[in-house]
């Protein structure tokens, strides 16, 4: 989605929000079927981290007119990709996720990470037309 200009129009447009969305959904349902006794530990932080992934990058790109500010939630988006990855390590050494799907799973997320660093080595590609790199 973009506006006629070809600029974004919000978070929701970049391509890093909506795979960390969409894997953050398919956590969820993949994690329905975990054990009832890891309700308040492993589902609760596997879903709490993948989802932070998403919100820290709608955060991030709604306050990219402070530039700090930006670089600080991408690299918040960023952690919670690499906490929502082990958490993935232990759901398939607990054997509640097969080594197929984990392997699937990481292989995205290591995406993820990839789009999010290069954000934080140019964030001037986000930040409003009025900024400058030398502004950061």
């Amino acid at each position: 989605m973009q506006n006629e200009g070809g600029n974004m129009q919000g978070s929701r447009d970049l391509k890093v929000y909506q795979l960390a969305s969409k894997l953050a959904m398919e956590i969820y349902n993949e994690t329905k079927s975990f054990p009832k006794d890891e309700k308040f530990s492993l589902t609760d932080q596997i879903r709490r981290s993948s989802r932070s992934v998403v919100a820290n990058i709608a955060e991030g790109y709604r306050k990219r007119q402070y530039p700090k500010m930006f670089v600080s939630k991408i690299a918040d988006a960023d952690g919670e990709t690499t906490e929502t990855q082990v958490w993935l390590d232990f759901s398939r050494d607990c054997t509640y996720l097969s080594k197929e799907r984990h392997d699937e799973f990481l292989k995205a997320y290591e995406e993820v990470g990839k789009m999010l660093s290069a954000m934080l080595v140019h964030p001037e590609k986000f930040l409003p037309y009025n900024k400058k790199a030398g502004d950061i």
